[in-house]
């Protein structure tokens, strides 16, 4: 009884302390957040908490979160994580108002880290931990992950991030932030119709880059990689030199044209693959005659979508 008076004073002294405020379970899918903040990061600033939405429901299940390192993206992800896990152990939420729905477990992949003991890498580790996400979560789960495939080649990384974060949205239907520094992960929204893109903005100022620090719809333009390791104290010589190896490597790989090209093609034979694997996984001794007709009918209408689309980025 001493313990759970304890409890209970500490959640109501905190809650007016923080200005919490007291979340919503509903039975709706949704995960509604105004003005979420982040409790510790916000304790230790010196300026003010810059406070942000988060709305995800059936039909904006997965956020794509580009924008600059230090931009804010992980600390975004995790308040919202910490709002949601706070919520369903009855505590006030740091946020001006919370509604959710409940959920059944919450899956993260943030931060590096490898496990020398046991001879694995930080890239396995990674692996290990997105395989438990893939073969775990559920609709009902809230899953957080944050540039995975960073420890590989380019390519391999790039390929490895879409499959996950295609997964994640067309078969397991998580609630799920998905943060990337590949912005060529940008256009599955195109295809992935419950996936929306989002980024934290900066802006450079003079010599230096200020970090608004919010949340806006759409994907990032641009990373603020060299204005970052500037600030990170890199000497101004190596910060020179990558500068015009970036300026040269610009202006010697494949153009803008050809790199959408690319893409377009990749992502027009990936929407190509999912009318062929409805067909093969076809249990046709089971259908009727009428259920045979209609998938006729919708396989047609999905494949002239699919030219048409491609017809008209031609």
């Amino acid at each position: 009884a001493v313990a759970e008076i304890d409890v209970l004073a500490m959640r109501s002294e905190r809650a007016q302390k923080l200005s919490l405020s007291k979340p919503e379970i509903c039975t709706e899918k949704t995960l509604d957040i105004t003005a979420g903040r982040h409790p510790v990061v916000e304790s230790v600033l010196e300026d003010p908490f810059i406070a942000n939405d988060t709305l995800l429901n059936n039909v904006r299940q997965m956020l794509l979160i580009t924008g600059p390192n230090m931009g804010g993206k992980s600390t975004y992800m995790r308040q919202t994580g910490l709002i949601a896990l706070l919520a369903h152990v009855g505590s006030f939420v740091p946020a001006r108002s919370a509604k959710l729905s409940t959920l059944d477990r919450i899956f993260t992949r943030i931060g590096s880290s490898d496990d020398l003991a046991s001879g694995r890498s930080t890239f396995m580790v990674e692996m290990s931990e997105t395989a438990n996400i893939l073969q775990n979560a559920t609709e009902n789960s809230l899953v957080l992950i944050d540039e995975i495939g960073r420890g590989t080649s380019t390519f391999d990384g790039l390929s490895l991030a879409w499959a996950t974060a295609h997964e994640l949205s067309e078969s397991v239907k998580a609630f799920t932030l998905f943060s990337t520094h590949y912005f060529e992960l940008t256009a599955l929204p195109s295809i992935c119709t419950t996936m929306k893109n989002v980024h934290l903005d900066a802006v450079e100022h003079k010599e230096s880059v200020v970090f608004l620090h919010q949340i806006k719809e759409g994907p990032a333009n641009r990373s603020f990689g060299l204005q970052v390791a500037k600030l990170a104290g890199l000497p101004s010589k190596v910060i020179s030199a990558a500068a015009s190896k970036l300026k040269t490597m610009e202006t010697t790989t494949p153009s803008l044209a050809t790199e959408n090209y690319i893409q377009d093609d990749f992502f027009y034979r990936e929407s190509n693959m999912k009318i062929i694997d409805a067909i093969e996984t076809l249990e046709i001794d089971s259908m009727t005659p009428q259920e045979a007709l209609n998938l006729l009918y919708k396989l047609q209408n999905d494949l002239n979508k699919l030219l048409l689309t491609n017809a008209n980025k031609g």
